[in-house]
Formats: C-alpha cells, sequence, structure tokens
C-alpha cells in the first residue's frame, strides 16, 4: 500500500477561473471548487494556481481573500490572463462548458516553498484539465513525486487530455474519483469492454495499483473502493438549483472525513450529503457555513444511508 500521512492540511492544484454564465461571473475551476467546500469543512485547504496580472485576476484574489482563502500559492502572470470559461445549464439542468486558451493557469510554476508544504500535506489534489499546458503539466509531475497521498479527480474535459497523461495520472494516484462515464472511458482507452461495475472497479486498482477507487453516480449515489472492502451510499434526494461543481464538492466531503480516519460510512454520508446540499444551491461555491450544511444533514438523516 502506498504511503500516507496524517497532517491535516491538503493542497489542492489546477485551475482557478472565472465560470461565466448568462447571469453573471463565478469564482470557479474543479480543484478550487474543492478547495473552497474543504475549506467550508473546516479543513486547511490551499489553492496552488495561477492568473493574470488582469482586472479578472484583481477581482478573483479579492473573492479569494474575502471568502478567507490564503492567496501566498496563487502566483500572478504578467503574460497570459485569467482563466475564463463560458458556461451555460441546459434544460436538464446539466453544466456545458467553453474553456479559454491559452490562459495564466497553464504556466504554474514550481516553487521552492510549495515542495515543503505538499510533502507534509494529508493530501494533493489534481486534475486531468491542468495538464493541457506543458508548463502545468510539468509542475505536476515534480509535485507528484513528493507529495505523500495523491488524489486524482479524472475530470476529463475534451479536448483538453492526452490518454498517456490519463493513464500516467492513474499510475501515480492513490485514491482515483471518477463518475460513471470516466469510468467507460478510462475502459475504452485500455481496451476492456465494461461488464459491470465491480468488475470495472477491480480491473482499474489492479492495472494502475491503485487502493482507493470512488465512484460518483449522481440520482444513483456513490460507491467506494478501498482495497478488498466496498461501499455504497444512497444520493439525498434535492430539489436541483444546477449540478455546477457537485462532483468537486462529493470529494470535498469525502476528503474531509478520510483525512480524519472516520469509518467508511461516515465518510461517504459525509460525501453524498454534501454533494446533493451544493446541488440544491446555485453555484459551485455558494455562500454556507458548517452550522447551515450540519443543518441540512440533520434535516436528511433518515434518508441517505449505507447500503
Amino acid at each position: 500500500m502506498k504511503e500516507q500521512t496524517t497532517k491535516s492540511s491538503i493542497y489542492c492544484y489546477g485551475e482557478v477561473l472565472w465560470d461565466i454564465f448568462p447571469d453573471g461571473a463565478r469564482a470557479g475551476g474543479a480543484p478550487f471548487n474543492v478547495a473552497y467546500n474543504l475549506m467550508r469543512m473546516g479543513i486547511d485547504a490551499h489553492m496552488i494556481s495561477r492568473i493574470g496580472n488582469d482586472k479578472l485576476g484583481r477581482d478573483l484574489m479579492k473573492q479569494l481573500s474575502d471568502w478567507n482563502i490564503a492567496t501566498e500559492n496563487t502566483q500572478i502572470d504578467n503574460h497570459y490572463p485569467t482563466g475564463t470559461v463560458l458556461a451555460h445549464i441546459d434544460e436538464h439542468n446539466e453544466a456545458h462548458y467553453d474553456i479559454t486558451e491559452p490562459v495564466a493557469w497553464d504556466f504554474i510554476e514550481l516553487r521552492d516553498d510549495q515542495i515543503n508544504k505538499v510533502s507534509n500535506a494529508a493530501a494533493f489534489v489534481f486534475g486531468s484539465l491542468i495538464t493541457r499546458g506543458e508548463k502545468s503539466r510539468n509542475t505536476l509531475f515534480q509535485l507528484l513525486e513528493i507529495a505523500k497521498f495523491k488524489v486524482f479527480d479524472v475530470n476529463i474535459r475534451p479536448p483538453f487530455f492526452s490518454v498517456p497523461v490519463v493513464k500516467e495520472l492513474l499510475y501515480k494516484a492513490d485514491l482515483v474519483k471518477m463518475n460513471k462515464a470516466e469510468l467507460r472511458l478510462i475502459l475504452d482507452f485500455l481496451g476492456r469492454d465494461y461488464i459491470n461495475e465491480d468488475d470495472s472497479i477491480r480491473y482499474i486498482q489492479d492495472e494502475f495499483n491503485i487502493n482507493e477507487v470512488l465512484i460518483s453516480k449522481g440520482s444513483k449515489g456513490a460507491i467506494y473502493y478501498n482495497g478488498d472492502d466496498h461501499y455504497q451510499a444512497l444520493a439525498v434526494p434535492v430539489k436541483i438549483a444546477d449540478t455546477v461543481g457537485s462532483g468537486d464538492a462529493f470529494l470535498a466531503g469525502f476528503l474531509s472525513k478520510r483525512i480524519t480516519h472516520s469509518s467508511p460510512e461516515e465518510i461517504m454520508t459525509q460525501a453524498v450529503a454534501l454533494g446533493g446540499f451544493i446541488t440544491s444551491k446555485e453555484g459551485a461555491c455558494p455562500s454556507y457555513t458548517l452550522t447551515d450544511f450540519n443543518a441540512f444533514r440533520q434535516d436528511h438523516k433518515l434518508i441517505y444511508s449505507s447500503i
């Protein structure tokens, strides 16, 4: 089994940007959404990214500060603009994105002060989108060499992925989180037919020597494989505001309990609860407190459970 650590900080690496919706702009980016929700859960969460030296970048830094998210790991780029994504919600409340390039977060540099922080963190979270730029990709792989517990949130965004790079990231990961569509896509990459969920996940575990695999399934809940054991959780029925960031919140809920060595049942309960809570709100990073979330959990205590 790969080495882990018990320290309490979590570092998220990758894109921080503005999601431009028809009704306005919202701070986003999958790893940032994870960091935001971890922070709301009381976890010492940090974001390593890069923004432009422009108005959008200054606005983003102010937003981070207003949310009490540390900005010392947010680099400033004098050549490339702050990242933006043109987003829209379809009639099924699903989000679709047009991701601009090249932007500042394609050029994240490795800095000496990051090395000690990442090497001592309880978890290091990353996705596949950040690997579209050579500079940020190279920095990621250097950080993966020193991170103790590597969490790969697959988050494939065509056309911004490479099959060889995704495979390499899977080999590096200690825990991989994906949805059912991404599970099938990875099997396609490997020339493997989808037989059933258990067979597919066991194959991923064996092929890439990954002890922990986490699959989000939307309204059908989620499943977590840890070695030879697995745990399922029901989704929390909610009125959907939109699905933006729900998977990121799900992962944040999971990690908030995973790093405190909670039981698998409590870890999964927290994960589906936070995913459902964010789905009931507009945007990936709605304003809320831990008290608000705990009240939501209390109201739904008879609905979600392990199965």
